[in-house]
């Protein structure tokens, strides 16, 4: 209890600086975080390829998987998902910057 507690460095976010001075952002490295990913199924236990109720669990086990790859490739990450329901909400809060309807009619 009494040893040095660990540091964490701090975070090198791009916020715009109070000041209205011009920000400065931290060159990207490019590494983005991993896409999430589902668990896969598996055989286990002793597999008779011979008994066909055992080839219709295995056919069906790849089917399961292969749809998980498939909802994989066209899923949307969670941080994108939160970002748009963001902006979703604060332009009905706020409207939007493009023209109004009365704008668009003149």
């Amino acid at each position: 209890m009494c040893g040095e507690a660990p540091v964490t460095p701090p975070a090198h976010a791009c916020s715009p600086r109070l000041d209205g001075k011009p920000t400065f952002c931290p060159p990207f490295d490019g590494d983005l975080p991993p896409k999430p990913t589902l668990p896969r199924e598996e055989m286990r236990g002793d597999i008779d390829v011979w008994n066909p109720h055992h080839l219709i669990q295995m056919e069906q086990m790849f089917m399961r998987n292969a749809r998980k790859t498939q909802i994989e490739k066209n899923m949307t990450l969670p941080s994108d998902a939160i970002n748009n329901a963001l902006d979703s909400f604060w332009e009905q809060e706020h409207g939007s910057n493009g023209s109004t309807k009365s704008e668009e009619l003149l």
